[in-house]
């Protein structure tokens, strides 16, 4: 089963890479007030059933994936889908 995590920083985290978009989106003329920069990991597990495959990613993220301190972590099955 395939299924995609978006990994993003916590609210109240400071984001450089989210702070450096929205400044040059707003040097090109975009009015945008906030960006935040995330990431996004596909994976691919060996689970047919899909609430143990999303309870698998569940410890992966919180295990290796997501630092808890500082990101939130969301899990998007469908995303990968087409993939």
């Amino acid at each position: 089963m395939r299924l995609t995590v978006l990994i993003r920083p916590k609210t109240g985290i400071l984001d450089p890479q989210g702070e450096a978009v929205q400044r040059s989106l707003a040097t090109l003329g975009f009015s945008v007030t906030r960006a935040r920069v995330g990431r996004l990991v596909d994976l691919e597990v060996d689970e047919a059933d899909p609430g143990s495959a999303r309870d698998e990613v569940q410890r992966m993220c919180e295990k290796l994936l997501a630092n808890p301190l500082i990101e939130s972590f969301e899990i998007l099955e469908n995303l990968a889908e087409g993939s």
